[in-house]
């Protein structure tokens, strides 16, 4: 099954005010700077470090390599 039933009628107007709070908002990004280029990328969140052609080559967070891609 896919839940409880409902319990009672909700009205339109509730069910539309409800549904207008959820907004979609751009991502917070914080700027560094990295071998003299500024990057932009999202906080607490782990970046994937390359070399210089680009290759990817693992996962860095907070200094420390976290996972291999």
């Amino acid at each position: 099954m896919a839940g409880n039933p409902p319990k009672r009628k909700v009205s339109r107007s509730n069910t539309r005010s409800r549904r207008a709070q959820w907004k979609a908002e751009a991502p917070k990004l914080v700027k560094t700077v990295e071998n003299g280029k500024v990057v932009y990328s999202r906080p607490h969140h782990a970046k994937v470090v390359t070399d210089s052609q680009g290759t990817e080559l693992f996962l860095e967070y907070k200094g420390r390599k976290v996972a291999d891609v």
